[in-house]
């Protein structure tokens, strides 16, 4: 008896801990990717998903913002 409850708590650590990875780190990692990548060219629908991603990601997105800066692209003045 102690065995198995030793195993199943064992599991459902790996699983708190895999799941707080993920929504801590690896999704807004993607999600500022994501960001970076359509910023100029979202449609307004995209755009407002995009927010709620933000918000939804709020606490990986404050936790992987001092090490993730995207500068402004520079823009082209055609003369």
């Amino acid at each position: 008896m102690q065995a198995i409850l030793t195993q199943e708590t064992t599991l459902i650590a790996l699983l708190y801990l895999s799941l707080s990875v993920l929504y801590l780190l690896v999704i807004p990692a993607g999600v500022y990717y994501y960001l970076n990548l359509r910023w100029y060219v979202a449609s307004s629908f995209e755009r407002a998903f995009l927010y709620f991603l933000v918000t939804f990601f709020f606490p990986g997105m404050i936790l992987l913002s001092p090490f993730l800066n995207f500068r402004p692209k520079r823009r082209v003045l055609k003369a």
